[in-house]
């Protein structure tokens, strides 16, 4: 669960430390505060977008850093990614995400102090946080959003994404045949072209690494009398003429080891001299065998140079570097193969049934778990509307068969709504009124995260657009689901307020330097009594609405 966050020149937030415990808090204030910054702010930690408008105004950057406790699940991906806090850190068994925004824009995270990519702050986000934000109301009115939220309810976005990649490949091999039978002539062409290349390079068959080697080979072939030339006149001048430097070298250290006798400081001369007579000897044995290698061989020569003429020319015929046409010939093999297996169409129609088949089972499957999770959940959500002052009101999970399938399973999924007994069930989007998908909302997202393992929940203004009793037993609600996980709420209702276990007043003033500052202040009895009085009476608190707040409070 959070349990600090810390707010740096956040929009109108100049420094801000809040520590958290479990249960259910609430945050409360005017219009205006800065309530739902908080939540922004949590938010940008967690990984979400971000530019340089959330950068406090004449301020370098926003800084904020949240602190969570870890779970199992949470701290092997941390020691996986080797972004844990170690076992003898003071922070282990807590996950610090920090997030930086620079006045340019620029923006880096952390995770407990180590660089960080946003796809991985987001990762942890995800295990640690659910955000209900003040519009899920309006995205229930979407399609795709209610298939995206009943899948995640249900426990199904990783078989519903398999499904989808099963319908990818079905319809990319669909593509595959009506690409081929369209292009059937020009692919004809384009085989005729690849086909004649691959001959000729067959033909030619060059070897990997065969331009250098004939070019080199071609240099010492064409050079030969000067090579023999030159290492017989080497070979005579060290070992094989009368005044051989082999022979001169030998005679000198011989005189010179006799006079070392006599005085040994010729000896350092000497150690110099005698490695010297040895590589020189060790040469005049590598130029002899060199030598010995080294003939002229005309025939040789012009194999050779006829060649390297051929692969001169091919390389010119087909616009390529002499030294790349090993590989421009495996190339076109490949890419013969493929157009071969593209123009195939008996292959690429027993493909596109194979993949078909692969989609219908996994859809199958998708559809037998839908259905299953549709019948809970409409019976969760209608007995939710009962409690939300929607009385005789159902909620049904349709399943709308489609006949081809389609990237999201052989169905299409619709909330069906009926607000009162006796009125058939209609699509949610056609019929509900604004507090009727308020309610709804409030009710998917108190059933879902019950059923869900994220230790804390955000509800920011979700209570939009509902009052009087059902406001009491919205607060019931988020009280009950705070006594299993970490629930903050940002609100407008004293009726839900009333039922914080702990509560944070959000207020805005000046800044002293004619600008504007929102602060957080934790709330004792007392002043909570106050608040909730504000919330009741606004502007004019009088002795009844303290009175009124008192008994919320106390009940």
């Amino acid at each position: 669960m959070l349990r600090h966050l810390s707010i740096r020149d956040f929009v109108i937030v100049a420094a801000l430390d809040l520590e958290f415990d479990s249960g259910f808090t609430v945050f409360s204030g005017e219009t205006g505060a800065g309530k739902s910054i908080l939540i922004d702010a949590l938010a940008l930690a967690l990984g979400a977008r971000a530019d340089a408008s959330v950068v406090r105004t004449g301020e370098s950057r926003a800084d904020i850093t949240a602190e969570f406790d870890t779970h199992e699940h949470l701290d092997l991906w941390l020691d996986e990614q080797a972004l844990g806090a170690g076992s003898d850190d003071a922070h282990a068994g807590t996950v610090m995400l920090r997030r930086v925004v620079d006045a340019n824009g620029r923006s880096r995270a952390f995770i407990n102090g180590t660089a960080a990519t946003l796809a991985q702050l987001r990762h942890v986000g995800e295990m640690l946080v659910d955000i209900h934000g003040q519009h899920a109301h309006q995205l229930l009115m979407r399609p795709d959003a209610q298939r995206e939220m009943f899948d995640e309810h249900s426990g199904l976005t990783a078989t519903a994404a398999t499904v989808s990649r099963a319908w990818r490949a079905w319809r990319d091999t669909v593509q595959a045949i009506e690409s081929a039978q369209t292009r059937e002539r020009e692919l004809q062409l384009e085989r005729e072209r690849l086909a004649w290349q691959l001959t000729e390079l067959d033909k030619l068959a060059p070897q990997p690494g065969e331009w250098e080697d004939v070019n080199s080979e071609h240099r010492r072939l064409s050079h030969s009398a000067s090579l023999i030339d030159g290492v017989q006149g080497a070979l005579t001048a060290l070992s094989e003429s009368d005044d051989a430097m082999i022979t001169h070298l030998s005679s000198i250290i011989s005189k010179l080891r006799d006079l070392a006798d006599i005085d040994p400081a010729l000896n350092d001369a000497l150690a110099a001299l005698e490695p010297a007579e040895i590589q020189l000897q060790e040469a005049a044995y590598s130029l002899s065998h060199y030598a010995q290698r080294l003939e002229l061989d005309p025939d040789r020569l012009a194999q050779v140079e006829k060649r390297l003429d051929a692969l001169h020319s091919a390389a010119r015929k087909f616009r390529l570097q002499p030294e790349t046409l090993p590989d421009e010939h495996e190339t076109r093999r490949a890419q013969l193969a493929a157009l071969d297996a593209a123009a195939d169409l008996d292959s690429l129609h027993a493909a596109a049934a194979k993949a078909k088949d692969a989609f219908v089972a996994e859809a199958q499957q998708l559809s037998k778990a839908r259905t299953k999770a549709a019948k809970a959940l409409g019976s969760a959500v209608t007995t939710g509307m009962q409690e939300l002052s929607m009385k005789g009101g159902s909620f049904e999970i349709a399943l709308v068969p489609l006949p081809e399938g389609g990237a999201h399973g052989m169905e299409q999924i619709e909330f069906r709504v009926a607000g009162h007994a006796g009125v058939p069930l209609r699509p949610l989007a056609k019929v509900a009124s604004g507090g009727e998908l308020a309610r709804i909302s409030l009710a998917l997202a108190v059933i879902s995260s019950a059923a869900s393992p994220t230790p804390t929940l955000i509800f920011d203004e979700v209570d939009t657009g509902i009052g009087g009793g059902v406001a009491e037993v919205v607060g019931r609600l988020l009280h009950q689901l705070g006594q299993m996980r970490q629930v903050l709420c940002v609100t407008h209702l004293p009726q839900v307020a009333a039922r914080g276990d702990h509560h944070f007043q959000v207020a805005k003033s000046g800044d002293g330097k004619g600008g504007t500052a929102s602060s957080v202040t934790p709330l004792d009895k007392a002043s909570r009594i106050e608040e909730v009085a504000r919330m009741l009476g606004g502007l004019a608190i009088t002795a009844t609405t303290r009175k009124h707040a008192k008994e919320m409070l106390t009940a």
